[in-house]
């Protein structure tokens, strides 16, 4: 199964690691290092996160990481990347609905 990273999930990542960069540009890539790692692992495992509460929707799944949520899709041949969003931040529905 192929992984595929819409431009808004690449976009959240990189917002996310230039924010943690401003205080330790290490740290900020070895998240950015981390968070490909883990979702590498998606694609023998599609099912290793949970579905977001937020939605109940089986269709959306999270993989927790820190902080951090990476939201996917489980596709017929791939996992989309959906976006990446702090846990303290309300998800807007509408960006993962498209």
């Amino acid at each position: 199964m192929k992984i595929v990273w819409p431009p808004l999930a690449i976009d959240r990542a990189a917002e996310i690691a230039e924010y943690i960069a401003q205080d330790k540009p290490s740290a900020a890539e070895n998240w950015v290092d981390t968070v490909f790692l883990k979702v590498e692992r998606l694609k023998s495992s599609p099912a290793l996160g949970r579905i977001v509460p937020e939605i109940s929707s089986n269709q959306f799944i999270e993989l927790i990481y820190g902080n951090y949520s990476i939201i996917y899709r489980i596709e017929k041949n791939q996992i989309s990347i959906l976006t990446i969003r702090h846990g303290n931040q309300i998800l807007p529905i509408e960006e993962i609905m498209e």
